[in-house]
């Protein structure tokens, strides 16, 4: 069944249709998904519910840019309205928060699982400004419409979410390092 298909079936409340969609797109909406939440099984929820959301509003796609962008933004506003009505973000900040660049990855030999476990264990609103910017390319212009907050507590909290990232990476390298001598 094609795209086209898939989605005026779903359109059309068809289950098979859904269920296609379903299995076509899960595991990209749960790579996302894994991004935002703090747990695997958080992750899930907010999976479930976008998916819920995908059925009822795919009747407002309107076949400009792709169909799985589409369904991509709706997991991550998914993720956000989760965490929104609990997170409390950092007020403003107006001193200038000294930008820390991840050193390079491939150096320290980080799977890709200790990464995102890191990233997870983040704070809900630094995590979500570094998944966010980092990983899904949105500017803080974006991040700062998307979450309601200013520009400037985005890049606050991408600098904080940066340097936790690397005590996080440090640590494990030191622990890495002690289990290999």
């Amino acid at each position: 069944m094609g795209q086209e298909q898939l989605i005026n079936g779903c359109k059309n409340g068809d289950r098979k249709a859904q269920r296609d969609l379903y299995d076509r797109y899960a595991n990209t909406l749960f790579a996302c998904c894994l991004k935002y939440a703090p747990s695997y099984q958080e992750a899930q929820d907010i999976l479930q519910d976008s998916f819920i959301t995908i059925f009822k509003k795919v009747g407002q796609y309107n076949h400009k840019g792709s169909f799985e962008g589409w369904c991509k933004r709706i997991a991550i506003t998914t993720a956000l309205q989760r965490y929104r009505s609990t997170a409390v973000y950092p007020l403003e900040n107006n001193h200038q928060v000294e930008e820390v660049e991840l050193t390079e990855l491939e150096e320290q030999s980080i799977g890709l699982q200790d990464l995102l476990a890191m990233v997870q264990q983040l704070p809900d609103q630094y995590r979500m400004v570094f998944s966010m910017y980092v990983l899904d390319g949105y500017s803080h212009k974006e991040i700062a419409k998307m979450m309601k907050i200013s520009t400037g507590t985005s890049k606050s909290n991408l600098s904080r979410a940066r340097l936790k990232l690397q005590e996080m990476i440090n640590s494990w390298r030191i622990a890495n390092t002690s289990d290999a001598s």
